[in-house]
């Protein structure tokens, strides 16, 4: 395999990986970042993004990736599209594979791989992604506002993100497969004493109905298999998210659901040199702003880095 040597490398992109690349850019860093198999991440399948600064108008999630990713080669990030394929950080140099081919040799790693939303694996869940489907009731409830809608989930998430849609929304049907729900017990109490959420324990989604958006979805009851149809306008899965952090595994602390740790107020792993921001491991806020805020505090804590490293050489 051929040998590269860099000084900072971002694994990732999307708002974390890009701002960091911004930041370590104009420091002087002179960055690599390596996509990973979805350049921009999540943003990439979202349509309107409402709540981001900057953009009065809203913008597409696309867009918005495409003009971080023009403000980051601006300063002089080298951005390249590959994925990372294996990981060493044992030495003093922390090293990486890329696509089983090159190993990038690097003082300093960022990571931003981020995490995916876990779906229910329905083919009309895909179709209609973007189109009254969505797995952030913050990001997209606003589309909603004085509608009827859904949200499949048992756990905390779920019963947070149900209430939140009640106060923008008409009408909540709350989806729970069993006959309880996951979330902790004032959750639970929140979500039932709130009048526009109805719980629909036992219940399941069999189909989302719908052209060119949501119109209804068709639901089965898991004791009798009795099937109904909802109408509603808004699809929203609350059922987890997956950090990609597998390839991590054993190699720096996560906790038990595959989230990077950091130390608290900062982006630093316990690794030396090893950075996390994003989603990657924020399992808490998981929005755009909170990303590239993640971003700004990896590329600054990296470059902190390298100064007191060179410091303590010379």
């Amino acid at each position: 395999m051929s040998v590269e040597k860099v000084s900072c490398l971002i694994i990732g992109s999307g708002p974390a990986g890009y701002t960091a690349a911004i930041y370590a850019s104009r420091a002087g860093l002179k960055p690599v970042m390596y996509t990973g198999p979805q350049p921009g991440g999540q943003l990439m399948i979202t349509n309107d993004v409402e709540n981001f600064p900057g953009y009065p108008e809203g913008v597409m999630g696309p867009q918005m990736m495409e003009d971080l990713k023009k403000q980051a080669e601006r300063f002089g990030a080298d951005i390249r599209y590959a994925t990372i394929t294996g990981v060493d950080f044992s030495g003093a140099t922390h090293k990486v594979i890329v696509d089983e081919k090159t190993v990038i040799e690097s003082d300093t790693i960022i990571i931003s791989t981020g995490a995916s939303a876990k779906w229910l694996g329905l083919p009309s869940e895909q179709r209609l992604n973007g189109k009254g489907v969505s797995a952030c009731a913050v990001c997209d409830g606003f589309f909603f506002r004085g509608q009827d809608v859904a949200i499949v989930g048992a756990g905390d998430t779920a019963c947070e993100e149900a209430s939140y849609l009640s106060k923008l929304c008409k009408k909540v049907y709350m989806l729970v497969r069993k006959d309880v729900f996951r979330a902790s017990v004032i959750m639970q109490k929140r979500v039932l004493n709130t009048p526009n959420i109805e719980v629909l324990f036992n219940t399941e989604t069999d189909e989302i109905l719908g052209g060119d958006g949501v119109e209804a979805i068709r639901v089965k009851n898991t004791i009798t298999g009795e099937k109904k149809e909802i109408a509603v306008t808004g699809f929203f899965v609350a059922i987890g998210h997956e950090p990609n952090t597998s390839i991590f595994k054993n190699k720096i602390d996560m906790d038990e659901n595959g989230y990077i740790k950091t130390i608290p107020g900062t982006s630093k792993t316990n690794v030396e040199g090893v950075f996390a921001c994003g989603d990657a491991q924020d399992h808490v806020y998981r929005q755009a702003i909170t990303a590239a805020g993640t971003g700004c505090m990896a590329a600054l804590d990296a470059e902190r880095y390298l100064a007191a490293k060179e410091a303590h050489v010379a």
